[in-house]
């Protein structure tokens, strides 16, 4: 009995000191990501408390921390400059990503997001970091914010002789704490939080002319269903599709990470539909969703949290923490936040990446640099998209590359080889056989109807398909053009197949009434005789009839 009382004391030690040193490092991060959205800095400490509540009632029981995160920020950033600004159809775009993201969580999405393309993930990883870090020059310089990366960086190089020197000053101070703390202290103490307590106050006992949050709400957000129309579902849709998707994969990664830390596996479907919940109750609230946040789940893991109940006392610490300091808070400058966000969009990029990219194959490195380009400069979710799709058809591509068609000719029997000596026109008459060499399918198929044309001339063509695989829709038509193709020159095909299941699938479209159920086999030897049979009686009716 006292052996049990002290592991539960245990768990709940280390779940609370996890769930401390997660609230520690998550309240700079969400003030940050609160203020660069446009819906303020309470809006992301209330959305983390009341994400993290319901996914420890509904999600997994592995201390997920959650709240908003960087790529959510630029998606949501982005989303509000494309709304431009209007905060009822922002909210209406997050409450359809929440009924989206638990929609998913019902699929087999969250299997197959692992299956997402490496260099896809760090081209967007990348371009996120660089897109935070680019939103946050202005800011710095204290100058008017923009959220878009290319107004951003014209209003920087047209306006920085107009910068603000407190603002600067300040945000430069903010830099070295946070790229130059020690790693041991860091360990201890975030360098963000020595950033956000050193240089607030070191902003307000020197009065600095800078500007700062201002004003922070302690009250607990009221429920607002957004007023829609199908119209505004219609043309919102794809905002909120793409702002579900950087939601679910952002956690599911999380999820992996969580996972090997404490040797568990957890279901990513209860994991999404937990966080599904928790972003729909933000949005009717105005405030950010968010995602399994992987900083501050690794922070809680470390300091060790082992349960969900860790995430139950983040929020309560969270809360705490805004109701005690709120004044502080309020006195907080943007140009701390922005050197803060700065430091975080470094640590976004995926160096491990960068350092071996070089020696990676040239396929990989094109799909980043893609992602990261549409990414930063033109649109998340079109960047992801041609990511995925970029480098399927690269994948397809070197597999067809390997698809080839093996010939060899089948010599005749001396029989028939003295029949031929009889009828001049039958020398020609020969036996082939072609092995499909690799995978049949839409990236293959024009690529073998080519090598097809290159055996035409024979009177049996044996092809043996040897690969357990079923034939795509592409493959089966190609297929088909083969046998048109080989019938125009009148060339008999015989095919052995070693899979019953692509011989039903043949049946159903039709291709062995084509070819003949008598001109299919299962092993090579019977077909090579069946075709010395036929060519023989071939050979003879013709020469009877010479």
């Amino acid at each position: 009995m006292f052996e049990k009382i002290r592991e539960k004391s245990l768990v709940l030690a280390g779940d609370t000191i996890g769930a401390l040193s997660a609230a520690i490092v998550a309240l700079p991060q969400l003030l940050a990501f609160g203020v660069v959205t446009g819906l303020g800095a309470s809006a992301g400490i209330w959305g983390a408390i009341i994400l993290c509540v319901l996914t420890a009632i509904f999600g997994p029981k592995v201390p997920f921390i959650s709240g908003i995160t960087g790529p959510v920020t630029i998606v949501i950033a982005s989303i509000m400059h494309a709304l431009q600004g209007d905060i009822s159809s922002v909210i209406l775009v997050l409450t359809m990503a929440g009924i989206i993201q638990t929609i998913l969580s019902l699929t087999q999405f969250p299997e197959i997001v692992k299956y997402m393309p490496y260099p896809v993930i760090s081209g967007f990883m990348n371009g996120i970091g660089v897109i935070l870090i680019i939103l946050q020059l202005n800011l710095l310089c204290g100058l008017e914010a923009k959220s878009n990366t290319i107004e951003s960086l014209h209003y920087f190089v047209t306006h920085l002789n107009t910068y603000n020197h407190d603002a600067l000053f300040i945000g430069i101070i903010t830099l070295l704490i946070v790229f130059l703390t020690p790693k041991k202290l860091n360990k201890i103490i975030p360098s963000q939080v020595i950033a956000l307590v050193v240089c607030t106050f070191i902003s307000i006992k020197t009065g600095l002319n800078v500007d700062r949050i201002s004003e922070i709400s302690i009250s607990f957000p009221q429920i607002n269903i957004p007023h829609s129309n199908l119209h505004h579902i219609i043309t919102y849709f794809h905002y909120a599709v793409m702002l579900a998707i950087v939601l679910c994969v952002e956690s599911l990664l999380t999820g992996l990470v969580g996972d090997s830390l404490l040797k568990t596996r957890t279901s990513s479907k209860r994991l999404l539909f937990g966080l599904g919940l928790g972003n729909l109750c933000c949005a009717l609230t105005g405030s950010l969703p968010g995602v399994a946040a992987t900083m501050r789940t690794v922070a809680a893991i470390n300091s060790g949290a082992t349960t969900r109940l860790a995430v139950l006392i983040n929020p309560l610490i969270l809360g705490l923490l805004i109701f005690k300091f709120s004044d502080f808070v309020a006195q907080i400058p943007l140009a701390v936040l922005a050197g803060i966000l700065i430091k975080i969009g470094f640590d976004i990029i995926d160096v491990k990446l960068l350092k071996v990219i070089k020696h990676a194959p040239k396929d990989d490195f094109y799909v980043l640099f893609l992602v990261f380009i549409l990414t930063v400069f033109y649109n998340l979710i079109v960047a992801v998209g041609a990511g995925i799709t970029f480098a399927a058809l690269l994948y397809a591509k070197r597999i067809a590359d390997k698809t080839k068609l093996i010939s060899r000719s089948v010599q005749a029997n001396g029989e028939i080889i003295e029949l031929e000596k009889n009828v001049e026109h039958d020398y020609d008459h020969k036996i082939r056989i072609v092995h499909i060499d690799g995978q049949f399918f839409f990236g293959s198929a024009t690529q073998l109807i080519s090598q097809f044309d290159e055996l035409l001339g024979t009177k049996y063509l044996i092809i043996d398909y040897s690969s357990e695989d079923l034939l795509d829709i592409s493959a089966i038509f190609a297929f088909q053009d083969i046998l048109a193709r080989l019938k125009s020159q009148k060339i008999k095909v015989i095919l052995v197949l070693h899979n019953e299941n692509l011989k039903e699938q043949l049946k159903n479209h039709g291709i062995l009434d084509e070819i003949g159920e008598k001109h299919i086999f299962i092993s090579e030897p019977d077909a090579i005789n069946f075709a010395k049979k036929c060519l023989k009686k071939k050979i003879k009716r013709f020469y009877k009839k010479d």
